[in-house]
């Protein structure tokens, strides 16, 4: 069985990469942007992602909203962000489960350059909800809201992780960009015996509470060990766990639209290509397999 392009793997589309895709044209499901690099409708950044949507499904996705800020919204940015999206008409919109703006007495409201974890709490699903229905009012759409990884953790939890994301899918009408990537980064930091298992379970726990058609997209990407810490850089290959955790996804959620993520230390466009090849091969044998294929099915998919 063929999968449709709307369940197809994709990439990153980064500047390196802009003359070798464009001359390449090779076919993905679609490529990812990050949206503010794209604000500027008249600069040579927006001209290229004019001509690749010509070609090619565009899937936005965002660092700037800071949905879980208790001191609201940029509106300005979530003005720009609009305008992107009726230019572009992307098949995605994302952004993440974090914090970045706060308020400073001398200096107004200060945007943090990072994305700071947020409490699994009633209070901060409040908040939440209230962002995720003003940036789904504003664009129109429903978006994608991303699961971090996150270097702590917080004493106060209401809910599970998976709890939090299903409940707020339930309350808005949201869906969930899944990155496998960082549930390992998280399962490794905290020590997990079996970090694989600790993320299936994660797994398995989302989908008994989620509602259906919640996973909208997935996100792949590789990991480091720096100073005694697992770091989520986007600089190497999808490890093998992750690939692991990856095919329990698409087995527990279905053939979702996937993305492979290389931000840092980019390889040549053909190294990138490869690795969306390796998570196209999992989606089509997605079709195939009946629940409990084992590592070396998976591995057989990765040759």
């Amino acid at each position: 069985m063929t999968l449709p392009d709307s369940a197809r793997a994709g990439i990153g589309l980064r500047q390196p990469h802009y003359s070798a895709f464009h001359a390449m044209q090779p076919r993905v499901g679609f490529v990812e942007v990050h949206s503010e690099n794209f604000f500027n409708p008249h600069d040579a950044a927006a001209q290229v992602l004019q001509r690749v949507r010509q070609d090619h499904a565009v899937s936005l996705h965002g660092v700037g909203l800071a949905l879980g800020s208790a001191c609201g919204l940029d509106a300005t940015h979530l003005d720009r962000l609009a305008d992107l999206v009726e230019r572009i008409a992307p098949v995605r919109v994302s952004d993440h489960a974090c914090f970045a703006r706060a308020p400073w007495a001398s200096r107004g409201v200060v945007h943090a350059n990072d994305l700071l974890p947020v409490a699994f709490t009633r209070g901060s699903l409040d908040i939440f909800a209230h962002h995720v229905q003003q940036v789904q009012e504003r664009l129109r759409r429903p978006i994608l809201v991303e699961n971090l990884s996150s270097y702590l953790d917080f004493a106060e939890a209401d809910f599970t992780e998976p709890e939090f994301f299903a409940e707020l899918g339930r309350r808005t009408g949201c869906g969930l960009l899944l990155d496998v990537n960082n549930l390992m980064v998280n399962a490794k930091n905290a020590g997990k015996q079996d970090p694989v298992q600790s993320v299936t379970d994660w797994l398995d726990e989302l989908a008994a509470a989620a509602p259906t058609g919640l996973v909208g997209e997935i996100h792949l990407a590789g990991h480091s060990l720096q100073d005694g810490l697992v770091i989520d850089d986007h600089a190497s290959v999808v490890s093998l766990p992750v690939w692991l955790a990856y095919a329990h996804a698409l087995r527990r959620f279905g053939a979702v639209p996937t993305l492979i993520e290389w931000d840092t230390d980019l390889p040549t466009l053909d190294v990138l290509l490869g690795e969306a090849g390796q998570a196209q091969a999992l989606l089509d044998e997605s079709l195939q397999t009946e629940p409990g294929t084992h590592a070396s099915e998976v591995m057989a998919c990765l040759s």
